[in-house]
């Protein structure tokens, strides 16, 4: 059996098509059970963040079975196939220590993946999908995280895409003090985006999301004005910024929308940052004259910089994945190998149990002692030995010879390797 990832992400495949193939939280489970079902896998894991969707495996198989499962998602197509990445083992072992640790991420060293990681792990193991493998390889994924960020500097001033989108707006589009931003959404991405521009002192903080007690949640600890999503259109003008990161599986911002809301700003520029996938703010946005649309992808450029400055840190915590590569690999070996030794003596503790408790029985009815044990050590020879038995006999017939040497290697005949020189 092998540990196996496949999956894209923002350095393999665009953003439209990693739309595509994005599991909402509410489709884990379901999406989980569907991979569990799949021929020779044994265990399953479904990563799926706005820059990547990955499928981690326990499985007999080389893992086609899940590109074809992934091929397969609504509007996904066989295009997927070209786009995406495959580790066996130690490569997979690896990918998933850089993955938690930031090391994959478009921001080197970001913090939020290693919760998402956690959150996957966690929905895997209420879905019934985690067995041993992989919940002992995520364990130890987390634990090398850990070490990464405490042992090296990649987790020092962390960065996220929601602070590198509020800088975005802060260096190259307007002074956030003389402006007024909206933010759509009410998750992680916009809790942070909300903290960076309180700290920019940004003027006027509105907060719209589909559940307003949410949003008053988040205005209440920024100081901004709570809106209903379905209210946002009455508001969209007053916005210089419009930051949004919603779950929504269609976009929920339409080019007429903006049109509208352009009219009334008297076309002064919008600035739209578009931080989620599948996205938010429909692509012809981006047609509309004094308009400037970002999504995830968009952000590359101004991402570059953190990656230089980080790039130190990032080679001192690529040794410790390499180094819990090796060990995780090792013992996972060693384990595997384990294996047959278990099933072993459980044959013989089986057969054990079942001759003593058929003895027992006999002598319970009477039986003579000298003849229950006769029966004894016959039923208990008879049980350890009929497995095998069967196995050299078909061995023989087809001509393989293998399993006979393991025999001789365990059962050496009376004079071997005792012969003097």
């Amino acid at each position: 059996m092998s540990l196996y990832v496949l999956g894209i992400n923002h350095q393999t495949a665009p953003v439209a098509l990693r739309e595509k193939v994005a599991f909402a939280s509410e489709s884990l489970a379901p999406a989980l059970a569907s991979l569990r079902g799949l021929a020779d896998v044994h265990e399953a894991v479904l990563l799926s963040t706005c820059n990547r969707t990955e499928l981690y495996a326990h499985t007999d198989g080389d893992g086609q079975v899940l590109a074809d499962w992934l091929a397969a998602h609504p509007d996904a197509g066989n295009d997927v196939h070209a786009y995406l990445y495959r580790h066996r083992d130690a490569d997979a072992v690896r990918h998933l220590f850089r993955v938690a640790s930031g090391l994959d991420s478009l921001v080197l060293g970001e913090p939020q993946i290693l919760g998402q990681v956690k959150q996957a792990w966690a929905a895997s193991r209420e879905a019934g999908a985690l067995g041993g493998q992989l919940d002992r390889l995520f364990q130890q994924a987390f634990a090398t995280a850990k070490r990464a960020r405490t042992d090296t500097r990649i987790g020092a001033n962390p960065v996220s895409v929601a602070s590198i989108a509020v800088r975005l707006a802060q260096e190259n589009f307007a002074r956030l003090d003389q402006s007024s931003v909206l933010l759509i959404g009410a998750g992680e991405t916009i809790e942070l985006a909300a903290r960076h521009l309180t700290d920019a002192k940004v003027q006027r903080l509105l907060i719209a999301n589909r559940t307003l007690a949410h949003a008053q949640e988040l205005a209440s600890r920024h100081g901004g004005i709570a809106l209903p999503l379905n209210e946002m259109d009455k508001h969209l003008a007053e916005a210089d910024v419009v930051i949004s990161a919603t779950a929504a599986r269609t976009p929920i911002l339409h080019r007429q929308q903006v049109e509208h809301a352009l009219r009334q700003r008297k076309h002064r520029p919008m600035l739209l940052l578009d931080l989620a996938v599948p996205r938010d703010i429909a692509s012809d946005v981006s047609g509309l004259r004094d308009v400037f649309l970002y999504t995830v992808d968009d952000l590359e450029r101004s991402i570059e910089d953190n990656r230089r400055s980080r790039r130190e840190a990032a080679e001192q915590a690529e040794a410790i994945i390499e180094l819990q590569t090796a060990r995780f690999i090792e013992q996972w070996r060693a384990s595997s190998q384990q294996q047959p030794l278990l099933q072993l003596r459980a044959h013989g503790e089986n057969a054990r149990n079942d001759a003593l408790a058929k003895a027992k029985q006999q002598l319970a009815a009477g039986l003579p002692a000298e003849q229950a044990l006769e029966l004894l050590a016959h039923t208990l020879t008879n049980r350890l030995l009929h497995a095998p038995t069967v196995a050299l006999r078909d061995a023989a017939r087809s001509g393989d010879a293998e399993l006979s040497r393991a025999v001789e290697k365990l059962f050496p005949g009376p004079d071997t390797g005792s012969r003097d020189a």
